[in-house]
């Protein structure tokens, strides 16, 4: 039995039905699916993860990434580390993973140390460090596993068990970060990596205008922001227009208002010329 080619034709079952969603309020800092070439990211040892080609649900080309070496007898150590990815001010970063694994009940003659687990790491730089780098400069966001896991007869039924999980990376000090997926003896594909960090949309509230604004780190963080009165408006001195971004990416709290000047009467977020009879 091939599992290499096992896993690879459940991920072309998976790539084209795939579906992506874009939210407005999220800066994607990293896509790999939005990559045709190769990603080119680093793999330590060579005979780890492999990069592989597949299509999306609109047939475009994408690459993925896939260990299998869940028949060898000894514990595995394959390590995948992505680019270096420039934060852009985010405060609080998001890495989404879609990935597909294997059940290691399901394959005859598997070795006992088969996992179905894999770790995400990731270590801070201001510049890109090249190569994998020293194991213990990383630090691990988490231990990521299946919610479902697939067995020969899925992949017969060509029935699809993506897995989609989301962890965080708070309170960064660096330009940027390299990611690392390190695995210790489990057969998986990682379908599509996404790092974005979320902001609060530039807005007009209240005759005020507020600008785009980067989420705080700390989950219960608000950020206070003074909005600036639109054209032909007055600020309200004694309750000038204030909005809060949360951490999620929204407005809350707004407080304070700007009133039209003058001969102008307030429009649709704007003060428009009054009209004389």
């Amino acid at each position: 039995m091939d599992l290499r080619k096992t896993l690879i034709s459940v991920l072309w079952i998976l790539l084209l039905n795939l579906k992506e969603d874009c939210l407005a309020e999220e800066v994607v800092l990293l896509n790999s699916k939005e990559t045709q070439a190769e990603l080119g990211w680093t793999s330590y040892p060579p005979n780890g993860w492999e990069e592989i080609s597949g299509v999306d649900e609109k047939y475009k080309p994408i690459r993925t990434y896939q260990v299998c070496n869940v028949m060898e007898p000894t514990q595995q150590n394959n390590w995948l580390q992505t680019g270096w990815v420039a934060r852009r001010g985010g405060q609080r970063i998001f890495v989404e993973l879609q990935f597909t694994l294997r059940d290691c009940n399901s394959i005859p003659g598997v070795a006992g140390t088969c996992k179905e687990t894999f770790n995400l790491l990731y270590v801070e730089s201001d510049r890109d460090l090249g190569g994998v780098t020293r194991e213990d400069r990383y630090t691990k966001i988490d231990t990521i596993a299946a919610d479902e896991s697939f067995t020969q007869g899925d992949l017969g039924e060509r029935k699809m068990k993506l897995n989609t999980e989301v962890r965080e990376i708070g309170h960064l000090n660096r330009k940027g970060f390299h990611l690392a997926f390190q695995d210790v003896g489990a057969c998986v594909a990682l379908v599509a990596v996404r790092v974005y960090y979320k902001r609060c949309l530039a807005t007009v509230q209240n005759l005020a205008v507020f600008p785009d604004t980067v989420a705080e780190a700390a989950f219960a963080t608000l950020v206070e922001v003074r909005g600036t009165c639109v054209n032909n408006s007055e600020v309200d001195t004694d309750s000038p227009p204030r909005m809060h971004c949360s951490a999620e990416g929204e407005w809350l709290v707004p407080i304070g208002k700007c009133s039209c000047s003058a001969g102008y009467e307030e429009g649709h977020s704007s003060c428009e010329g009054a009209h004389l009879l």
